[in-house]
């Protein structure tokens, strides 16, 4: 993990981080204008406990690299407009008075905030956000590194259950020839089971049969034997 000096030598390695705005307020509440976007030099002063000349200092060294973060200077119809709209934010949310500025404004987003925290060498608070980033990303690292281990041994054990389902494969085969021989086994018991159930249909068509032909061999025994005592 590189020392939390490097992200003010390296603009790379401070692009890498831009985007983690929320460690702004984890090291210290950082008090927004009343629009909630933007902050200007005197509460950057105030957030990071050093001067407004440092703040401006800072500014005027990376103009450029904080105007594409979000840093802007307001003046003329801009700051007059934006005086006004903030004046009435500040009207609607319990009467609080908005100072505003004579000629001009220098306004940040929390990304240009941060961009200054990792700019600012003057600053205890600048120096928190710095470690606390590159801990951060110590941290995110170590996960990705045990995330690889931990997918190279699944790997790992895939390519033994590989090995595993190759040699299932014969056991699988002998296996389903075995069921469909015991299925063809199945199907001719049913077949004779079926050709039985049929044969005892008739047989028991046949019964009725002949229980009806003793019958009349019966009736026909009673009829003569009456027909006898009669004589």
């Amino acid at each position: 993990m590189p020392p939390e000096g490097a992200l003010l030598e390296s603009r790379t390695l401070r692009v890498e981080h831009l985007g983690r705005v929320d460690v702004l307020d984890k090291i210290k509440a950082l008090v927004m204008l009343p629009d909630g976007i933007h902050l200007r030099t005197e509460d950057l002063s105030r957030y990071f406990e050093v001067s407004t000349g440092v703040i401006r200092q800072v500014t005027a060294r990376h103009r450029a690299e904080l105007a594409e973060n979000g840093m802007r200077v307001l003046r003329g119809s801009d700051l007059r407009r934006f005086h006004s709209d903030m004046v009435s934010l500040c009207n609607a949310d319990k009467g609080e008075s908005y100072p505003q500025a004579v000629t001009q404004l220098t306004l940040y987003t929390r990304r240009a905030v941060l961009n200054i925290a990792m700019l600012l060498r003057d600053s205890d608070i600048a120096r928190c956000v710095r470690t606390y980033l590159l801990d951060a990303e110590h941290d995110l690292r170590k996960g990705y590194a045990d995330l690889d281990r931990r997918v190279t041994d699944v790997e790992a054990c895939l390519g033994g259950v590989g090995v595993a389902l190759r040699e299932l494969g014969p056991v699988l085969n002998r296996m389903s020839y075995r069921l469909d021989s015991l299925d063809r086994r199945l199907g001719a018991t049913n077949r004779v089971v079926a050709a039985i159930s049929n044969r005892l249909c008739e047989m028991s068509a046949d019964i009725h049969r002949v229980d009806a032909r003793v019958d009349d061999v019966v009736h026909q025994l009673r009829d003569l034997r009456r027909g006898r005592k009669r004589r």
